[in-house]
């Protein structure tokens, strides 16, 4: 059967960047107080101008540039996304757009917060899996620090902005690409993890708002089950898994999924403290930079996990 094989990967940080010692001086907090709590040590802020789908672009480019093919190669293009330039059109819409694709290539947005990209992936390998003959181009872009009270320092400390790109191509190889993909959803959870806003609610985007203690407890148990999901659909053992390539959301989360799996963190990428937790970007800007470094090789088994705002949460399985 047909799979999506990830042939390119790209991604784009903003210029501006926003340390610890930076956001001690716009709310009541230090290095140590956020380090000790989520790990980041450091984010990404767009400029005012910069919107999602520039970011998009910037990554697009880089992983099309990786996978050697040209934007008119393109079948598709998928944007996850929780931050949307315009409410309509689809990001995806103007990515096609600013990347000069011709229309022969359908574009649309995901939303499903920080586990948009498992989901978009997932989206994407059905595509391919129903027919599709050409390459697709799955970005998850972000630009968080739009939603953020800058005055709440439980939320603002945590987040930043970026874009990831993944190019995937069919294939007929059953070993290589998407192997599997799981996905959950709960909305029974909404109040968790949420903004206060919305165009039918309050014609606003409102600010992001997080129950942090409970988050916590619900993201180990999630996207623990959903790996282990992963791994007993295809009998493997955490030995087989190459790298575990987490939602870059907090190194406590983080730290206590991949203890709960018996995975060792040294096969575990990380790569918030860079950039902070960049919702549905953090999968792909995590994948690139271990590709780019090159921890992830061809041939390597990877497994994808994400939690997100819903809530929604889920795997990937990845012959890489």
């Amino acid at each position: 059967m047909t799979n999506a094989q990830i042939i390119g990967t790209g991604s784009y940080l903003p210029t501006k960047q926003l340390s610890n010692n930076d956001l001690s001086k716009i709310v009541e907090t230090d290095d140590e107080w956020i380090f000790s709590r989520s790990g980041i040590k450091n984010r990404h802020i767009a400029a005012t101008h910069e919107t999602t789908s520039d970011m998009a672009v910037q990554a697009a480019r880089k992983a099309l540039e990786s996978a050697g093919i040209q934007p008119n190669d393109l079948g598709g293009i998928i944007v996850a996304t929780t931050t949307p330039d315009l409410t309509f059109p689809s990001t995806a819409a103007l990515v096609q757009s600013k990347l000069g694709v011709d229309n022969n290539c359908m574009a649309f947005d995901i939303q499903a917060v920080c586990s948009g990209f498992v989901y978009a992936l997932a989206t994407a390998n059905g595509f391919v899996k129903a027919g599709m003959d050409k390459p697709i181009l799955v970005i998850g872009a972000e630009k968080m620090s739009s939603i953020l009270d800058w005055d709440d320092r439980t939320t603002c400390v945590l987040f930043g902005d970026g874009a990831g790109a993944v190019v995937l191509q069919p294939t007929n190889d059953s070993i290589k690409g998407i192997i599997s993909t799981h996905l959950h959803a709960s909305g029974d959870h909404a109040e968790m993890l949420k903004t206060s806003g919305g165009p039918s609610s309050t014609q606003t985007t409102g600010h992001l708002q997080m129950q942090g203690r409970e988050v916590f407890k619900f993201a180990v148990d999630a996207m623990a089950g959903a790996v282990r999901e992963a791994m007993d659909q295809n009998s493997l053992e955490p030995t087989d898994i190459d790298w575990l390539i987490p939602h870059q959301a907090n190194s406590r989360i983080i730290e206590s999924t991949a203890k709960k799996l018996g995975m060792p963190m040294e096969k575990v990428v990380m790569t918030l403290q860079n950039h902070g937790n960049t919702s549905a970007a953090s999968i792909p800007l995590a994948l690139d930079t271990a590709v780019r470094d090159g921890r992830v090789r061809p041939g390597q088994t990877l497994l994808l996990e994400a939690m997100g705002g819903g809530f929604t949460w889920g795997a990937a399985l990845i012959q890489y």
